[in-house]
């Protein structure tokens, strides 16, 4: 099996399209859940003098590969 993704993909890509092939085949109830379970953010904050400062958000939804 590595034999065929190896030379084409890095074993994150490869995972991803297993993830989203898995998701797009589960019936709707479930994939709605696995959608919203898929996407991910980050925020950070700037510190300042021992006080944290406005949160920001940096990420939105993940696009998979």
């Amino acid at each position: 099996m590595s034999q065929f993704w190896k030379p084409t993909f890095t074993y994150l890509q490869y995972s991803q399209i297993c993830a989203r092939t898995v998701r797009n085949a589960l019936k709707e109830e479930a994939r709605v859940v696995a959608t919203r379970r898929d996407q991910q953010g980050l925020k950070f904050a700037k510190w300042e003098a021992g006080k944290q400062g406005e949160l920001k958000n940096t990420v939105g939804n993940r696009t998979a590969a």
